[in-house]
């Protein structure tokens, strides 16, 4: 055990990011500090600009890019269970100095940033000095595959891959069976000595890392699946079975080499998100065009973006018109068009025009890294099944120790010899092992999160997937989840013998001065058709009823039925039509002017001549009937549409939509006893918003999903969210959920099932122990496959 301490003490000093950062700095004189900043992931780097380029300084940073990118997954700091690494506390609580090629360099660690700086020989004390920030890079692929290495870095990458875990392990199983294989041919020729250093070497080999994390566990008083294989594999030595004990380490450690790429690949499909991401922008200056790493990009800069160039950075169109391929962000599989005031999304690709756009948030707080974030975030959140195995894990695995103690110290009392008792009991001891049934749950768990994120929808965690499964009814919001949430013109209407273009220059004139978005509505409409304001006097915004002003001496008066209620007789013949436009789902605003008093604004209005009628309406989103559609074929019992819009306007766009339940005048607190009574009439309720106001119900519902393209209450607050606005991923979502928890289901059960036949195969038949070791690896192999079948789960799978 000492040992073992103190090679992992001596693995965490030697290959550590400081001293990597440290090596980086001594190998260009230039360099003279650098920051990691390993909750953004990004690097920054000071160097003399008078000494080396910008350019040469930033392709010499980019080895440790990837360096520090491969300790990504394996970080102590990121993943404490999975890590060993114990250098950034040291440093942190003590410091640290290190002296490479006769220089002497020191490091702190403040719990986020890690700074590692030249300290020997002094830096030159007037020499200019400039700065850059890159972001670190996950190595997700062999460097060879990669076409896009700056010249001269690839050997310095591959020489960097073989310090990691990654790679060590494989390489020990394949020594572990190359002394197996040498060990009995030592046997075969009568070589005992040869055999037995042959089987110690297997059994160094095979059994490190499980060791090394044997012993982690049991430093934190509990026990894992790999101090269980280790004390077979010891025990096997025990009664001289050597070559059997080496056979199992050389299966387990082979088990979690294959367990370890196979996991790997499910967040690869997530961390492949970060290759969209451009290194480069074209950012336009004064000066002209400037290739510059988009780490420099600011809020209010202007980039340009040719045809077939992946968009840099989230921002604004400001010149320019295109179609933007947004899937890869979105899930949108028809490009979107893109104009002067539209959104664009970094990472999205540019598909015909020149796009000029400005820059609205630097490339840490883009919507592509706080998906990135998110699904990382995600994948660390266990489900209520994977929480419940590893507590589980810790009381059966005691049992499991018990029970092989029973049977290696009460098969002797019973006949039994002690040699077949033990050798009995370790059997036992590797056949009920749980690991297929510990990594059953996040082999399947985390393939459905990368699916989902790959196709713009975002699970918060294993457990939300577990809950939109059960879920038996969903309650939508109307306003910006089955609607558009952007009102636009729709009808207006003349009364009487009222010219239309005087109608559009009235309506114009005065809600042209309203913030309103029913006003801005029809001022865009009005400007479209060529209409100009005019002066008035008095505008005045009545909350909740309208606006009025003065208007070439006739005070105007636009709003909805409530500004003349009590005040004047509104003719049948407006009624009617407000009742009817009402009845389509649209908005009605009567407009009306009267003669002006001395006071120019006066009540309660008389006089009143009405002009005519006009209506916008919130559009429906192009997929919400086709989504709903979908989620009834899917069997969901109960679909209901929430709103505090009034029941006509509800009614119709629940016609448009096929939603039958509609619970329309709803202030947000009585969406919430909405909740509460479908959740008592139809089960667990999954609640859709936009993330804002429904945050009440968002909260209390089973499951809340938020609608929003990069809003961040949407993102950050619901357990699911539709980054790319688009319903069809709802239905979508569910039956993802639905097929993983049935993987899930089919993995537990098949688990279960093998270590019972193995246990009863143990006592009934004498099973040996490679035999038994074969089973509950391949079992634990099939289970964690089965569950990555879910990255392959497409649309044309939901209704198999």
């Amino acid at each position: 055990m000492i040992l073992l301490r103190w090679l992992r003490k001596r693995l965490a000093e030697s290959d550590s990011c400081s001293n990597e950062m440290a090596r980086t700095i001594a190998q260009q004189p230039a360099l003279r500090r650098i920051r990691y900043d390993y909750t953004r992931d990004t690097v920054e780097v000071e160097y003399e600009a008078n000494r080396v380029s910008a350019s040469k300084a930033q392709q010499g940073i980019e080895p440790l890019l990837y360096a520090l990118g491969e300790r990504i997954p394996t970080c102590a700091l990121r993943d404490p269970q999975g890590g060993i690494c114990e250098d950034c506390p040291s440093v942190q609580q003590h410091g640290k100095q290190m002296r490479i090629n006769g220089s002497l360099f020191r490091a702190q660690f403040d719990g986020q940033v890690l700074t590692v700086e030249r300290a020997e020989p002094a830096p030159v004390p007037d020499a200019p000095i400039d700065r850059f920030i890159r972001r670190v890079k996950a190595i997700e692929q062999s460097a060879e595959s990669s076409s896009w290495y700056p010249s001269g870095s690839k050997k310095k990458i591959l020489a960097l891959l073989w310090r990691g875990r990654a790679f060590w392990e494989p390489v020990l199983t394949g020594v572990n069976l190359l002394m197996l294989v040498l060990g009995g041919l030592a046997n075969s020729w009568g070589a005992t000595a040869l055999a037995t250093v042959a089987y110690v070497i297997a059994y160094l080999a095979g059994g490190y890392y499980g060791a090394l994390d044997g012993l982690q566990t049991l430093r934190a008083r509990q026990l894992d699946v790999n101090l269980l294989m280790i004390m077979a594999a010891i025990g096997a030595a025990v009664v001289g079975e050597m070559a059997e004990g080496g056979t199992l380490l050389f299966l387990f450690s082979l088990s979690n080499t294959l367990q370890s790429f196979a996991l790997m690949r499910s967040r690869r499909a997530v961390r492949a998100l970060m290759a969209l991401q451009p290194d480069l922008a074209t950012r336009l200056t004064d000066q002209g065009e400037q290739i510059v790493p988009v780490e420099e990009l600011l809020p209010g800069e202007r980039v340009l973006v040719r045809p077939g160039e992946r968009i840099p950075t989230d921002g604004i169109v400001l010149r320019g018109e295109s179609h933007v391929d947004q899937s890869p962000i979105t899930g949108e599989s028809v490009p979107v068009h893109k104009t002067v005031g539209s959104q664009v999304f970094a990472g999205t690709i540019n598909t015909g025009g020149v796009l000029e756009i400005e820059v609205s948030h630097p490339v840490s707080e883009t919507l592509l890294h706080r998906i990135l974030r998110l699904v990382e975030e995600a994948q660390e959140q266990k489900a209520r099944t994977q929480r419940w195995l590893e507590q589980f894990e810790q009381r059966y695995a005691l049992a499991v120790i018990g029970a092989s103690a029973v049977v290696a110290l009460g098969l002797p009392l019973l006949g039994w010899a002690f040699h077949d008792a033990f050798y009995r009991a370790m059997t036992l001891l590797v056949v009920a092992s749980p690991c297929a049934l510990v990594i059953s749950t996040p082999a399947t768990l985390l393939s459905a999160i990368a699916n989902a994120a790959r196709h713009g929808i975002l699970f918060k965690g294993g457990e939300p997937i577990e809950r939109l499964a059960s879920v038996r009814a969903i309650a939508i919001d109307k306003t910006g989840t089955l609607t558009e949430g952007k009102l636009v013109f729709t009808d207006l209407v003349p009364i009487g013998d009222t010219p239309e273009s005087e109608l559009w220059q009235c309506l114009l004139d005065v809600e042209v001065l309203s913030e309103h978005p029913l006003a801005q509505a029809l001022v865009k409409e009005a400007q479209a058709r060529g209409f100009h304001p005019q002066p008035v006097d008095g505008f005045e915004a009545l909350p909740g009823r309208g606006v009025r002003a003065l208007r070439k001496g006739q005070l105007v008066l636009i709003g909805n039925l409530r500004l003349f209620e009590g005040s004047a007789t509104i003719p049948d013949e407006v009624q009617q039509v407000v009742q009817q436009l009402r009845a389509q789902g649209k908005t009605a605003m009567l407009i009306a002017t009267m003669p002006s008093d001395r006071s120019g604004m006066s009540e309660p209005f008389s006089s009143l001549r009405f002009l005519g009628v006009a209506a916008v309406a919130d559009q429906i989103r192009p997929t919400a009937a086709q989504a709903v559609q979908q989620l009834k074929a899917q069997g969901i019992p109960c679909i209901a549409m929430l709103t505090g819009d009034a029941e006509p306007i509800a009614r119709a766009i629940a016609q448009q939509t096929g939603i039958e339940r509609v619970y329309a005048d709803l202030l947000p607190d009585e969406k919430l006893q909405v909740l509460r009574q479908l959740s008592q009439e139809c089960g667990p309720v999954a609640m859709v918003g936009d993330g804002v106001n429904d945050a009440p119900a968002l909260a209390a519902a089973e499951v809340g999903i938020a609608m929003g393209a990069g809003t961040d209450v949407a993102l950050e607050t619901a357990d699911v969210a539709l980054v790319g606005n688009d319903l069809t991923n709802l239905p979508y979502a569910v039956a993802l959920s639905r097929r993983a928890m049935q993987v899930l289901k089919q993995n537990l059960l098949f688990a279960t099932a093998v270590i019972v036949m193995l246990i009863i195969l143990t006592f009934t038949a004498g099973l040996r122990l490679p035999l038994g070791v074969v089973g509950h690896e391949g079992s634990t192999l099939l289970v964690v496959l089965n569950g990555l079948r879910l990255l392959a789960f497409r649309r044309e799978q939901v209704y198999s």
